[in-house]
């Protein structure tokens, strides 16, 4: 079992049955790809996917293998914002803001601060996924029907939630040192920029990858 983090809105959407894909922004990102799909690392196990594609490397196109982070059936934990929760008579709860309110129907709460969903530890998840399909696609290719099954109205929905989570930048550390600063945002644009005295690389309509999934049961066995 492998986990994925969304935020309090994308978990009521799975929830509700209105969000069954996702894209996540492929890194480092290739020149282009060139081979999609195929089990190009291990021909002999057909769940295994990967892709080809050229990278940049010392301003030379190599040729690299890439793996995606997921492959169809495997099962997801969602990791989403949490606490436990600590009462007066010793008892201990998960409880999760994408759907409970203090007082969380019980009395006499000793303990509780919400955690963000990326120190949620496994044996608190509550939602899985089992992935169905996955591929590689340039943001702006997505159609109008892919944006709904993302729990958008439309592309143009879309790309205000991507921006929302990617035109922003972020910063990318070496040795828990901020090396530099990146962005993904929607719009075709490739420059580098400063931020707080630090190159700023903002890679508009990125390769991500396109995953789709199901709601499942919690696996017997987790793996």
């Amino acid at each position: 079992m492998k986990p994925i983090l969304y935020n309090t809105e994308m978990v009521r959407a799975i929830q509700t049955g209105t969000k069954t894909a996702t894209r996540r922004v492929v890194k480092p990102q290739p020149t282009f790809f060139y081979s999609y799909g195929g089990n190009i690392a291990d021909p002999d196990n057909p769940d295994n996917i990967a892709f080809l594609a050229m990278t940049e490397k010392n301003k030379e196109d190599k040729e690299e293998i890439y793996v995606p982070p997921y492959s169809p059936g495997d099962i997801l934990y969602v990791r989403e914002t949490w606490a436990n929760l600590l009462y007066r008579d010793g008892h201990t709860r998960y409880v999760y803001k994408a759907t409970d309110t203090y007082p969380f129907g019980e009395t006499i709460v000793l303990q509780f601060r919400w955690h963000p969903s990326i120190h949620m530890p496994r044996e608190a998840a509550r939602i899985f996924l089992r992935v169905t399909d996955i591929k590689v696609q340039r943001v702006q290719d997505i159609t109008e029907e892919e944006a709904r099954e993302e729990d958008c109205k439309d592309r143009e929905d879309f790309q205000r939630v991507w921006d929302g989570c990617y035109a922003k930048p972020r910063p990318v550390k070496v040795k828990g040192v901020i090396d530099h600063y990146e962005s993904y945002p929607w719009e075709d644009i490739q420059e580098t920029r400063t931020y707080r005295g630090k190159p700023w690389y903002v890679i508009g309509d990125p390769w991500t990858w396109a995953i789709e999934f199901e709601r499942c049961e919690k696996p017997e066995k987790e793996t």
